[in-house]
């Protein structure tokens, strides 16, 4: 069975990051962080905030190797208390997603099942409305177009009601 390494931005659902493993190592979570922190150019600009790292207790997040490798970045480690996966709810609910929309059960050839991941992330990031972040995608809302969005949605409704209602009085006349 792969295991997915997928690091999601708590504010906005955004995957900035993921890699597929056949087991996950402490190199497999620096790696996927490795490659969070260059896609969110956190690696190359001066950040007031360095991202937090919440995990699970799985041995690869407990490891002194990763805590060093944090400690290195400048980086804080929470961890969710053990048996309680609500915690890291909106990772475990990708998880879950992910899992019922590539069926990571059934056997690809090598590369597909990557190829099919990939394909999903940028769905999930670039299309997928999400209710509880007003509808947007993840990535409207990483990268600060959902405001915009909002205000656009709000002037169309506006205008939609005043055509209606002067279509109604025209015709109740």
């Amino acid at each position: 069975m792969a295991h997915k390494g997928s690091f999601l931005d708590d504010y906005s659902r955004y995957i900035v990051s993921w890699k597929l493993c056949t087991n996950m190592r402490t190199e497999d979570v620096t790696d996927t962080l490795d490659l969070a922190l260059q896609a969110s150019g956190c690696d190359q600009v001066h950040v007031v905030h360095k991202p937090r790292l919440l995990s699970d207790n799985g041995s690869s997040y407990v490891s002194g190797d990763l805590a060093e490798w944090l400690k290195d970045k400048g980086m804080k480690h929470s961890r969710g208390a053990p048996y309680h996966p609500q915690t890291q709810g909106k990772i475990e609910r990708w998880h879950q997603t992910l899992k019922n929309r590539i069926l990571l059960e059934n056997d690809f050839l090598p590369g597909d099942l990557e190829a099919q991941i990939e394909a999903f992330v940028d769905h999930y990031n670039h299309q997928r409305y999400h209710e509880s972040i007003n509808n947007v995608t993840p990535a409207d809302v990483y990268f600060g177009r959902d405001k915009a969005i909002l205000q656009q949605r709000e002037r169309i409704k506006r205008k939609t009601l005043e055509t209606r209602r002067l279509h109604h009085r025209q015709h109740a006349a």
